[in-house]
Formats: structure tokens, C-alpha cells, sequence
């Protein structure tokens, strides 16, 4: 049973890490906790010897039951070190190499994978100096389960919040148990809103947050493959480990993706491309006046026909954001556009969709068959799209369907 080690720091989304534990043995992991000392103001280690049925690591100088070092032992005997929450002091102190407590000489002791979730005040997130040391640890290897935005415990709106708990196990089962199926090809993944200037303050734009393409991306990094973000305006972090370019409108998409797609071998176009923008950008911010404000629009670039022009034999997947007939329009595009699969979802739901972490869909096949995923985590869909596109490279037999 792969062992997970749960680091837990001092803040109010520490009884979440209760909940965390018993997912992670939910999903067969063995789960040993190491707590700073903060942590145990918010939850005492009792709590967590109950549930993991191991004892918590929170003294550095201890010896443990056979006389080992456990900071030492564990880090040894670790697949995976996992910490949730993450505080800004903690996350500090790893990109400084600051080792004055069980779990920061742990984490620098430690050769296993490390999988972080912050959770904070917006303001400390946003600060300069947080963000400086969370960019450092990417570019050490270590993985970030961005947080969620909301309404938080100090009484603010924003991020801040820890991702919520099936999230953070889906990224830790990611990193325990890798598969290796896209290992040699290059894909190529579209993600967020465009957005189409009217003057230089205000835009045209809808309300993607990017968080389903960039789940696809980290998901096909996982898998072994290269991948390409082309991503529009977003508040995600770049994946690490992800060519990421950014841009701004469907012109600029279009051109990246093309430029992109010679070196794709699959192509999964997740972005929400505006339909339409301004037919003349103003020069100058325009003024209210008494008066109706016409606003003549004109059609941007296909994106996507742009990328099934040139679909040779690369996998082509698209998706298919509807309020109504959701079957009927999204196989209309697959046949239009060319497609091998279509992601079809419901955006009028409340429970999943833009801005969520959420998401249900009906991914649509060539031969008429469909599949219907259920309500789950972004990541979880990202991974059975991903099972889709890896069973048509390999020719192999595709999972179980109902007939569309």
C-alpha cells in the first residue's frame, strides 16, 4: 500500500485535512501525518492518530519506536508528500531551504514527489513575495493544487481557499500511481476565454475560466506526454512542466494554435473562442452619452475549422458548450468540424461549468456511440477524455458506450 505523508500546517482549512486523510484511504493509501506546531492549535494530533491509525510526527527531536529519526525514516518510506493546507510561512520556508521543524526538515530530507495545496488570505496570496516562492518551487518539480476562490474565513472574497478535497486526492493519485500512455506524443491543448478589445478599457469576452483545458494539460503531462498550452486570459498559474503561450484574442489563439499544431500529434481545443468582436477597436476610451450605443460586431477566425484544416492524421477533440439540445448541436459540430470526439456539457447547470471545479459530460464518438461522465472533479473528466484519445492512438478497443 503506498504510503502518502500528510504535511499540516496552522490555518483554518487544517480540519479539512481530516476529511483529505480519510479520501486518501478511501482510495487505498496508507496516510502517515507530520504537523507543525501551529497545525495543532487548529487540530490536535489525536485527532489524526485516530483516523490514520499511525502516530503524528510533530517533534523533530523525537526518536521513533525502533530508535530511527522519523524526519529521516518517513522521508525514506514516502511515495508522496502531500501538504494541505499549505500556509505562506510554510511554503516560505521550503523555498528557502529553512529546516526548524518535523515537517520542513522532512520535506528537504524527502526524494518522493511533493504535491502542495495552499491556503491563505487573497491579499497573501497575491503578495510578491509569496508568489516569488511558490514560482520556485515549481520550478523545482514540486506540484501545486491551485486554491479555490470564495468567500473566505477571514471575512474577504477571493482565492485563497484550500481546493476542495476530491481535487487535491485526484492530483496525489496522479502523482502515486503515473500513467504512461502518451509518452511520445506532443499535445497540443487550447484553453480559456479570448477576449476582443472595444477600446482600451473595456472588452468583449464570456465566462471561462480556463480551468478545464489546463486540467487536460496537467493531466497529459502526467500521462508522459509533451504538451502545448496555448491558453487566453486566465488567473490560472501556468502548469509547470507545460509549454505554455499566452494570448489575447481569437486572432492571436488561431495564430498560436497553427503555429503550435505542426508539432502536435493531438489536439484537444477546450478554449472558448469568441464568436464575435468589435468591428473597429476605438483608439480612446469611448463616453457615456444620452444617447443607445450601437455596437457592430463581425465574425472572428474558426479556430477550430482553422486546426481541422489541418488534421492529417492527428487526433482531433473539441468541445461543445451548450444551454439546450446538447446532443443534437454537439453532433452537428463533430461532423462539421471534423472531429474524432466531442466533449459535450451543460453550462446552464449550476453545479458545474464555468468558474467551477465541477464539470459532467457527454463525450461523443465518431461511430455514433457516447459516453456520459458524471458529475465529478474537472481533473477527473480531463483523465477519462485523455482515456478516450490514448485508446484510439493504440487502436485498442474503446470503453464501454450507449448508442447516441
Amino acid at each position: 500500500m503506498p504510503l502518502v505523508v500528510l504535511g499540516v500546517t496552522g490555518c483554518i482549512g487544517a480540519y479539512k485535512a481530516c476529511e483529505l486523510l480519510r479520501e486518501l484511504q478511501r482510495r487505498g493509501q496508507d496516510v502517515r501525518v507530520v504537523m507543525t506546531r501551529a497545525a495543532r492549535r487548529f487540530v490536535t494530533p489525536l485527532t489524526f492518530e485516530a483516523l490514520s491509525r499511525h502516530p503524528v510526527f510533530h517533534d523533530q527531536f523525537a526518536l521513533g519506536e525502533n530508535g530511527e529519526m522519523p524526519h529521516i525514516s518517513l522521508a525514506d518510506d514516502a511515495e508522496l508528500l502531500l501538504i494541505a493546507p499549505a500556509t505562506a510561512n510554510l511554503i516560505g520556508k521550503l523555498a528557502r531551504g529553512i529546516a526548524d521543524d518535523a515537517l520542513s526538515t522532512l520535506y528537504l530530507a524527502t526524494r518522493a514527489p511533493v504535491l502542495v495545496a495552499p491556503a491563505m488570505n487573497v491579499n497573501m496570496y497575491e503578495h510578491p513575495a509569496f508568489q516569488e516562492n511558490l514560482g520556485t518551487l515549481r520550478a523545482r518539480g514540486v506540484r501545486v493544487v491551485e486554491p479555490g476562490s470564495g468567500y473566505l474565513a477571514c471575512g474577504w472574497l477571493g482565492k485563497g481557499r484550500l481546493a476542495e478535497t476530491d481535487a487535491i486526492a485526484d492530483a496525489a493519485l496522479a502523482l502515486l500511481q503515473p500513467r504512461r500512455d502518451l509518452a511520445g506524443e506532443t499535445v497540443l491543448v487550447t484553453a480559456g476565454p479570448t477576449v476582443e478589445d472595444i477600446d482600451p478599457v473595456r472588452f468583449v469576452s464570456n465566462r471561462s475560466s480556463g480551468r478545464m483545458g489546463y486540467r487536460v494539460a496537467e493531466a497529459a503531462r502526467d500521462r508522459g506526454a509533451r504538451v502545448i498550452l496555448v491558453s487566453g486570459p486566465t488567473s490560472l498559474a501556468a502548469p509547470s512542466g507545460v509549454e505554455t503561450v499566452a494570448v489575447r484574442s481569437a486572432d492571436e489563439m488561431r495564430g498560436a494554435a497553427l503555429a503550435g499544431v505542426s508539432e502536435a500529434t493531438i489536439v484537444i481545443a477546450a478554449a472558448a473562442v469568441s464568436d464575435y468582436r468589435p468591428a473597429e477597436r476605438a483608439s480612446s476610451k469611448l463616453k457615456k452619452k444620452d444617447a443607445a450605443l450601437s455596437l457592430p460586431l463581425v465574425r472572428t477566425p474558426d479556430v477550430l475549422a482553422s486546426l481541422a484544416e489541418r488534421k492529417g492524421n492527428r487526433l482531433l477533440v473539441g468541445f461543445a458548450a451548450e444551454t439546450e439540445d446538447l446532443v443534437a448541436n454537439a453532433r452537428r459540430k463533430l461532423e462539421a468540424k471534423r472531429l474524432d470526439l466531442i466533449v459535450a456539457n451543460d453550462v446552464s447547470r449550476e453545479d458545474s461549468g464555468f468558474a467551477s471545479e465541477s464539470n459532467a459530460a457527454l463525450i461523443l464518438r465518431r461511430d455514433g456511440t457516447q459516453v456520459e461522465v458524471p458529475l465529478g472533479t474537472k481533473r477527473q473528466l480531463a483523465e477519462r477524455i485523455l482515456d478516450e484519445v490514448a485508446a484510439l492512438r493504440a487502436g485498442a478497443p474503446l470503453p464501454a458506450a450507449t448508442r447516441g
